[in-house]
């Protein structure tokens, strides 16, 4: 359970400044709900809910491989591979254009995404 609890405390840390950073607009903007038309706010929100979409159901899969495959160095590879695949989409939504950061975070999250379920399935399968 090693890798789950690092990859959940690094990325609780990575929410934690997101919402931060929300809270910061809201407050200098004068905006308690919803985004005002703020462009700056809808854009940190929309990281933080980004994040929060993700990593429940990622951080689960990752505990899952670990508890079926133990700290393997492709378990840790794969969650490391989420952690900075959500930096990375982090920092590329600094604008409401693509950005390559962003890109490379989306795209890195769907294949640990894909790479998770698979490893998954298959130990699943393998215990039929």
């Amino acid at each position: 359970m090693t890798v789950t609890l690092i990859t959940a405390g690094i990325l609780g840390f990575l929410f934690l400044i997101l919402s931060l950073r929300v809270s910061l607009v809201r407050r200098s903007a004068r905006i308690s709900v919803g985004d005002g038309g703020n462009q700056q706010l809808e854009l940190r929100c929309r990281a933080q809910a980004n994040l929060a979409e993700y990593l429940p159901f990622t951080l689960f899969l990752i505990f899952l491989a670990e508890q079926a495959w133990g700290a393997k160095w492709y378990v840790i590879a794969l969650a490391a591979a989420f952690v900075i695949a959500r930096i990375l989409h982090a920092l590329g939504m600094r604008s409401l254009a693509p950005t390559p950061p962003r890109f490379i975070g989306a795209t890195l999250t769907y294949a640990v995404l894909a790479l998770l379920s698979f490893l998954v399935l298959a130990k699943g399968i393998a215990l039929l």
